[in-house]
């Protein structure tokens, strides 16, 4: 018996401590993951889990992707469908979300406990949901502490260690003034790190930064990430668990919101983030 899972890229962190969930919540069902990716590319999405429904897969995990809801509903009629990252659920499709607008307005806010005002943001791709609602929980955290948005703080970023770099170059060679980074996600932080250093700036003593995720290497970054953690490894033990439930029968009752009963969000407070000066 095999399950089918769409991953993005098979390097991705994020991805893998999601799939390690997912693996582990498998052993001794008898069931074994055959793993695909779909590299944000919407077709490529819809021609692998259709490979995967040829292959008479019992059903299929997605761990993010842009395949659009219709698109998962349409597939749902031929095999069971959960998914994390998307906001839907019917009788054979489930998904998963955390509350990413949340998670922006804490990091963000967590600097300004810290007295920093000038609190620059580096975006994750904004063709991604999450992205865009991490943004806006910055952006809202900024305007409850009456500052006033500046764009000239927000710069361009794709998710990478290097566009987190990249970032922070643009950001010291167009002399932005900024005490603090809020990063999308911890790999961006990685970068925007070794950016800082490459700029002769110290973490956190010139410049403060918090990523978002709390990978596994975070804890042994250097210095270690002060982050948002969110419940990746859980995240993937829900899917494997649900997606189990709707192949047995499963009766939960199904709601129009994607599910909730993941973990809260929480700050990790390690060594990249110190009070303003």
């Amino acid at each position: 018996m095999t399950l089918g899972v769409l991953t993005q890229h098979l390097d991705s962190p994020f991805s893998n401590e999601m799939l390690r969930g997912v693996e582990k919540t498998l052993e001794g069902t008898g069931y074994v993951p055959v793993v695909v990716s779909g590299h944000w590319k919407s077709q490529q999405e819809l021609d692998r889990m259709q490979l995967l429904i040829d292959r008479r897969v019992d059903g299929i995990i997605i761990l993010t992707g842009h395949v659009s809801q219709q698109s998962l509903i349409e597939l749902s009629l031929q095999v069971p469908i959960v998914a994390a990252g998307h906001d839907i659920n019917t009788a054979q499709v489930r998904s998963f979300n955390v509350n990413n607008s949340l998670g922006g307005y804490m990091a963000t806010q967590y600097l300004l406990d810290l007295g920093h005002r000038k609190i620059a943001h580096i975006l994750g791709k904004m063709d991604q949901k999450d992205a865009v609602d991490r943004l806006n929980g910055y952006r809202q955290a900024l305007s409850i502490a009456g500052i006033e948005y500046n764009p000239d703080l927000v710069v361009q970023g794709d998710f990478s260690e290097e566009g987190g770099r990249q970032a922070i170059k643009h950001l010291v060679a167009n002399n932005i003034d900024f005490s603090a980074v809020f990063c999308a996600n911890d790999q961006t932080a990685y970068g925007a790190i070794l950016g800082l250093k490459e700029a002769d700036l110290d973490v956190p003593d010139d410049i403060s930064v918090i990523g978002f995720d709390d990978l596994p290497f975070s804890t042994y970054s250097n210095p270690p990430l002060t982050t948002i953690k969110q419940p990746i490894y859980e995240t993937g033990v829900k899917l494997a668990q649900t997606l189990l439930s709707l192949i047995n029968g499963g009766d939960d009752e199904v709601t129009n919101e994607s599910e909730s009963l993941l973990p809260e969000l929480q700050i990790v407070n390690r060594k990249t983030a110190l009070e303003f000066k």
